[in-house]
């Protein structure tokens, strides 16, 4: 691998980050508590409930899902220039993230019953990085604990794996978060009482006002989509798995669209539900513990993350039984962006050590409102990377925060765009220099709605899913006959073992065929609109897209 200039905030050594861990160390109450001791100043603080299995429940009040017009990014001189300022990257003026950041450490330092977490993030040890957080709530501490990777801390500070493993000194990324405090925006400067402001020159995110705790893994999330570029490595938005013939499998995909559940397969082990690296050696996790969105979540359908909600788990924002303390996870009226939170030692089928090969199968996962994508199609190259960076799919309710009750359709290049600090295009090329290198085959597959859009057709069902995976990963969908939609240019099977045939092609799903070819016209059309925003792409992707 050529070599890559090296940036300013990829030094060892971090002066800034180092003097906020010594300014609040003496200020910490307990350092790195066992998961007992945080479910009991949960229950203690009243912020928290045990369900009968013994998953802790909580609730996060009016925000149920993330702000993203509350995040920031710190307009600094050392990152500025790498930014892709925007809609989704908000920068906000060094003075008022360090004015925030000062009032948040006043909070935190002011006689509260303070806690401080050391974590790690990313499996392969040569990208990663120490995490560091420092809270007032202890569930959030347990959250920390549960979604990042567990080490150890030594007399001298260093830190070791769960193996003994020393770890590689890096810079550390520090995380503020102070839930239940609120800031008056005319003291802050922000845009309301919530505040999201990650200072990557620094490496300190600072959280404030909203007791969602995804912002915490989102916040790293992003920062490590804006480091690891700089290193040879592609950070993507997706689950992971692997056969036993160790053949990896990614599923790309926004909040809903199925990554966690399709990758949760009693017959593969789990790499990790949600955020990985794709290095020289191959794909590594990010992370400890998965986050599955579990409206609806059935032992049935979901065994594996059914199974893994028990003692140290957490439930968001899932209706529980006042006296029978069962979860009701149909029970969508706080949110539809209910959640379950828990270490990847809960699953029975993990890969140890959390690090595979190259990818021989990746899945873009898509949850079409409209009802007209089919259900599974192979892509050609090209096709990938137009779809890559569409990251077309259905904006759930309840994944942000003033959505209400409705469904979007939405296009999120790479499939996670508002984690995405540098160019889409950056991304997408590395994926492509990748999918080329290693003969990675790439399949769309929509977990979305068949028979009409969303409120007149049905979801397709989870066991149709899984057999199209299945079938695509064997290779059996690469002998059945297909053909290609006259629209969408896509391959698409014509038969599939455990999938009716019928659903295989949406229009034969639908009762009335003129509505669905208005509406895969209508679709297809916002394709190429959202396409305009990267005209600076090759003719033979742009050609791969829909044909109107």
């Amino acid at each position: 691998m050529a070599a890559i200039e090296r940036k300013p905030w990829q030094d060892c050594c971090h002066n800034v980050a180092s003097s906020l861990v010594d300014r609040l160390s003496p200020f910490v109450k307990v350092q790195n508590p066992p998961v007992a001791t945080l479910v009991e100043m949960t229950l203690a603080a009243g912020t928290g409930k045990l369900t009968e299995s013994g998953a802790l429940s909580v609730f996060t009040g009016s925000r149920t899902g993330r702000s993203p017009s509350d995040r920031f990014i710190a307009r600094k001189s050392g990152t500025e220039g790498e930014i892709a300022w925007g809609k989704v990257n908000l920068p906000v003026e060094p003075e008022k993230a360090e004015k925030v950041r000062e009032l948040i450490i006043r909070y935190l330092s002011g006689g509260r019953e303070l806690i401080r977490l050391d974590a790690w993030v990313g499996a392969d040890s040569r990208f990663g990085r120490p995490v560091i957080v420092f809270t007032d709530s202890p569930w959030h501490a347990l959250f920390a604990r549960n979604i990042f990777r567990r080490v150890s801390v030594e007399p001298d500070g260093s830190l070791l794996d769960p193996d003994g493993t020393a770890l590689p000194k890096r810079n550390p990324l520090v995380i503020l978060a102070a839930p239940y405090l609120t800031i008056d925006p005319k003291e802050s400067g922000l845009r309301s009482e919530v505040g999201i402001i990650l200072d990557l020159d620094e490496g300190v995110i600072t959280i404030h006002g909203t007791q969602y705790a995804g912002e915490i893994k989102k916040s790293v999330f992003t920062a490590m989509n804006f480091y690891l570029p700089f290193e040879g490595v592609l950070p993507m938005h997706c689950s992971a798995n692997v056969g036993k013939d160790g053949g990896v499998a990614l599923f790309f995909g926004l909040s809903g669209t199925g990554k966690t559940t399709l990758s949760a397969d009693s017959s593969r082990q789990l790499i990790g539900d949600d955020e990985h690296g794709w290095s020289d050696s191959g794909v590594f996790n990010f992370e400890g513990g998965c986050y599955a969105k579990c409206i609806n979540l059935s032992r049935e359908h979901e065994p594996e993350i059914w199974n893994a909600i028990r003692f140290g788990a957490i439930l968001e924002n899932v209706v529980v039984d006042p006296r029978s303390r069962i979860p009701d996870f149909a029970d969508g009226s706080v949110t539809e962006n209910t959640r379950a939170t828990y270490p990847l030692s809960h699953n029975t089928v993990v890969y140890p050590g959390g690090m595979a090969g190259h990818p021989t199968t990746i899945f873009f996962l898509v949850a079409d409102a409209f009802g007209v994508m089919p259900p599974i199609a192979e892509l050609t190259p090209e096709q990938a990377m137009y779809y890559f960076i569409s990251g077309y799919t259905a904006k759930l309710a309840g994944t942000e925060a003033g959505m209400g009750n409705a469904v979007q359709a939405t296009f999120s290049s790479c499939f996670g765009e508002p984690f995405l600090p540098l160019h889409p295009q950056r991304y997408a090329d590395m994926l492509r220099d990748r999918i080329q290198k290693h003969g990675t085959r790439c399949y769309l597959l929509n977990t979305g709605w068949s028979g009409g859009p969303y409120g007149v057709g049905e979801r397709l069902r989870l066991p149709w899913s899984r057999a199209m995976v299945n079938a695509a990963l064997s290779g059996e969908l690469l002998k059945v006959e297909t053909y290609v939609d006259p629209v969408f240019g896509l391959k698409v099977p014509l038969s599939c073992p455990g999938v009716p045939s019928e659903v295989l092609v949406p229009e034969n799903t639908w009762k009335d065929k003129e509505e669905y070819r208005r509406k895969r016209h209508e679709l297809a059309i916002q394709f190429k609109e959202n396409m305009n925003r990267f005209r600076g792409m090759s003719p033979e992707v742009l050609a791969a897209g829909p044909r109107v």
